[in-house]
């Protein structure tokens, strides 16, 4: 089982382009959630008519991810959310397309856009980066360069964190975070900032037989996996007081 659900290929095929990061997603939910269907994308039409609504130029790898993912709850508004395009809103700025909200709306994820009337069509703006800020702040703050892997922590996030399936949490230690690197091994996706600590030490994601693991900083640690039986094996591996499992 661990080596069928070994994300480490396809998400190191991620890194090199947005097409990488779509051939990880339909990997990823093949085998952790559901298969993709041709139901699970927005129609390109509504994509247009409320990118017109906003007077500005969707972002290539924004339409490619609604189209091929956007209506699939579970992999994009089981915790956090991302946006419906009847939800969408630029910044006050006008500049700043919304696309995603944490899950009691303390934090939101934007991509910059160009006006319609603006865009000159060229390729710089294909796989915009995505900023974060808190919802009460104006300055927005770098998140991923790259929106199609934003996508990629999204869906990885989304099923982590989703109430259905075995997944457990709890505080890290130094002990732990030391057990942690030597018994499981980190996942090649680039480090970002915890939206809580955006100051503090990165998100780090780490991976075992079956199971998915994410270290907010130094603070909190996630795991999420295939069966319970792997679930048992996370936790005598990092023994502790897991909130869910209790001590092990």
């Amino acid at each position: 089982m661990g080596d069928d659900y070994d994300p480490r290929p396809a998400l190191a095929a991620a890194a090199g382009g947005a097409e990488g990061a779509w051939d990880f997603i339909r990997w990823f939910a093949e085998r952790w959630a559901a298969p993709l269907t041709p139901d699970d994308g927005w129609p390109a039409g509504e994509l247009r008519e409320h990118a017109g609504r906003l007077d500005i130029r969707l972002p290539a790898a924004v339409h490619a991810a609604y189209a091929l993912f956007g209506r699939r709850d579970d992999l994009v508004r089981a915790q956090d959310r991302l946006l419906r395009p009847a939800q969408w809103e630029t910044d006050e700025s006008g500049s700043v397309l919304i696309v995603r909200v944490e899950n009691q709306y303390t934090v939101e994820w934007g991509v910059p856009v160009s006006r319609e009337a603006e865009a000159s069509g060229g390729p710089a703006d294909a796989d915009p980066p995505v900023w974060f800020r808190a919802t009460d702040e104006q300055e927005w703050r770098p998140f991923l360069d790259r929106f199609s892997l934003a996508c990629v922590e999204m869906v990885l996030s989304d099923r982590l964190l989703a109430p259905d399936g075995p997944t457990d949490n709890r505080h890290l230690d130094a002990p732990t975070t030391t057990a942690l690197a030597e018994r499981f091994t980190p996942l090649p996706l680039v480090p970002y900032p915890v939206w809580a600590v955006p100051d503090g030490p990165p998100v780090r994601w780490f991976t075992g037989d079956g199971v998915l693991l994410r270290a907010d900083g130094t603070d909190w640690l996630w795991a999420r996996a295939r069966d319970a039986a792997a679930l048992d094996a996370v936790r005598s591996a990092l023994p502790g007081e897991w909130l869910l499992g209790g001590d092990h």
